[in-house]
């Protein structure tokens, strides 16, 4: 099941700008002339007591519920505080928004919905329960304007609850639109993954088909060309020395080409690992070049965990043919293969100190261009690197898979 990532800060950076805005309207609010003023300290503290909320904001808790409950208790104790130091009632919804807006980002809706009423609560609060203003010397407030006051306020909790409902909607359905988007990326990512599949399967159906055909006609015609010369050298005249030799040299070939057409034939299986790791099959291919070429390859895989199916065909066949290239074109003494994982992408770097070539001049090679194409079908990047007389470097990358389960 796929699992919403934690956000370690805003994931949202509209949620970010309207927390600033809000912000900064109260901090407005805050340094505003009053008619029975403010001392200078008092509004010094205030300021800063908001300021400290405000940088609360660039790092939401990520870790466990009593981390976030610490984070929104100590939210709530800042806007007391503030409210205790200015008692004037205008930033107060101002910030509860706040508050509210990141909870929405660290909480799941149960942990939403009470940070609402707690803060709806806390509104009721300052607004009923806040000292009543002194009477008037002439005495006291009448009732129609005691009414009317009381009607404001009730507006005014009207309008807070609902302004808290919109506010719940609005980060919801930024949550839920961007649930959906990572969903959709899943979903295309799998897609992706499941194409490779396929194309590489029909690929290796069809080298089968060829590795069939070519075993069925070119193999069992050259084994049975290279029975037929051996009958010839049995029935041949004792002094035919020259003809002998001559048939026996096209043996060699025949021998020769079976052995090819039977390396060809093992290339184009349809899977080179056969059931094996990929670091057991790569010391396999190792040791048969240096049996080969007499070079022993200086060879290093750092692999922390098993990499899927086609990302190891792929590595294992660029390893493969980049052997091959070495031993039959670059003349080279030493070799080096070096397979790492880091936590995005699987590097693999090969290096000889042949004789080199032109890249520019060679781009025609089948090899190369495999290579490349087996890179570039599973999203990496294909480097080469060569100078006559420099030896050559290859360096593939290719991306791990992020599916998050």
């Amino acid at each position: 099941m796929h699992r919403r990532a934690p956000f370690s800060s805003h994931s949202f950076h509209l949620m970010l700008y309207l927390e600033w805005i809000l912000l900064g309207i109260t901090l407005l609010g805050e340094i505003r002339p009053t008619r029975h003023g403010i001392s200078p300290t008092t509004l010094l503290l205030s300021i800063l007591t908001l300021m400290c909320f405000g940088l609360m904001g660039l790092k939401l808790p990520t870790g466990s519920p009593r981390d976030k409950v610490l984070y929104t208790g100590l939210e709530f104790g800042l806007l007391f505080l503030a409210f205790l130091l200015d008692s004037r009632p205008d930033f107060f919804p101002l910030v509860s928004l706040i508050i509210l807006i990141r909870s929405c980002l660290i909480f799941e809706q149960v942990g939403r919905l009470i940070v609402a009423g707690l803060v709806f609560i806390a509104f009721l609060v300052t607004l009923f329960v806040r000292p009543a203003p002194r009477p008037p010397r002439h005495g006291p407030i009448p009732e129609s304007i005691a009414n009317t006051i009381l009607t404001l306020k009730l507006n005014a909790a009207v309008t807070f609850g609902l302004a808290l409902l919109f506010i719940l909607l609005l980060v919801n359905a930024l949550l839920a639109e961007r649930q959906s988007r990572e969903k959709l990326l899943l979903a295309n990512e799998q897609l992706r993954q499941y194409a490779l599949r396929i194309e590489d399967q029909a690929t290796l159906q069809e080298r089968n088909r060829i590795a069939r055909e070519i075993h069925d006609a070119l193999g069992h015609a050259l084994t049975a060309q290279s029975i037929q010369l051996e009958n010839a050298q049995l029935f041949l005249p004792p002094d035919a020395e020259k003809t002998a030799s001559f048939l026996q040299e096209a043996k060699q070939l025949g021998s020769r080409a079976l052995q090819e057409v039977r390396r060809s034939i093992s290339t184009l299986r349809a899977d080179p690992l056969q059931g094996q790791s990929l670091e057991t099959a790569i010391a396999k291919v190792v040791n048969e070049f240096s049996q080969t070429s007499g070079i022993l390859p200086n060879y290093r895989i750092q692999l922390s965990q098993p990499i899927p199916t086609e990302i190891s065909t792929a590595l294992y066949r660029i390893i493969q043919e980049s052997l091959t290239n070495i031993y039959k074109h670059s003349a080279a003494t030493q070799v080096s293969i070096d397979l790492r994982e880091n936590p995005e992408a699987i590097q693999l770097q090969i290096n000889d100190n042949g004789q080199g070539f032109n890249p520019e001049r060679n781009t025609t090679g089948f090899g190369l261009q495999g290579m490349r194409e087996r890179t570039v079908a599973l999203g990496g990047q294909f480097f080469l690197a060569s100078q006559s007389g420099k030896g050559c470097r290859i360096t593939v990358l290719i991306p791990l898979p992020r599916l998050a389960l």
